[in-house]
């Protein structure tokens, strides 16, 4: 047996694995334009091997964090809460500007444009995902952008 072509077929294995757990990429917070007002965390779940439900977002930097999500009617755009956010094996659910997000009330005066604060997110079958979300002005570009 050849045992040259084996390392290669392990890796391509390895790479077409999924991941076990959801995970969380691109998280980043864009603060009110006035102090006092309610901020928005924005982030794209990955789902992992088997389907999950997203059930809560918290955030130290907040008082409390909330799912929305945005929605139109008859021309007119407005926010409604989501309490459970269903994520397919293998599948991305985006939360961005306009459609799904993570809304913090009451922000705490040390997250600043420029830093990072946490989110953490909790499934319904006991995963529990933490990330370091990048914090961006109201007037500022996305990070990426």
């Amino acid at each position: 047996m050849k045992t040259g072509l084996l390392v290669p077929v392990l890796v391509v294995l390895t790479a077409c694995q999924q991941q076990a757990a959801p995970s969380v990429d691109k998280p980043w917070v864009r603060l009110s334009a006035v102090p006092g007002n309610p901020s928005a965390a924005y982030f794209t779940l990955k789902g992992g091997a088997r389907d999950e439900t997203l059930v809560a977002v918290e955030a130290p930097g907040a008082q409390r964090a909330e799912m929305h999500e945005s929605v139109g009617n008859n021309g007119m755009t407005s926010m409604a809460p989501i309490k459970l956010v269903a994520v397919r094996a293998g599948d991305t659910v985006t939360f961005a500007p306009g459609g799904k997000h993570v809304m913090l009330f009451g922000v705490k005066p040390q997250v600043q444009p420029g830093t990072t604060t946490l989110l953490s997110f909790t499934f319904a079958n006991g995963p529990k995902v933490v990330v370091h979300a990048r914090v961006v002005g109201a007037g500022d570009p996305a990070p990426g952008d």
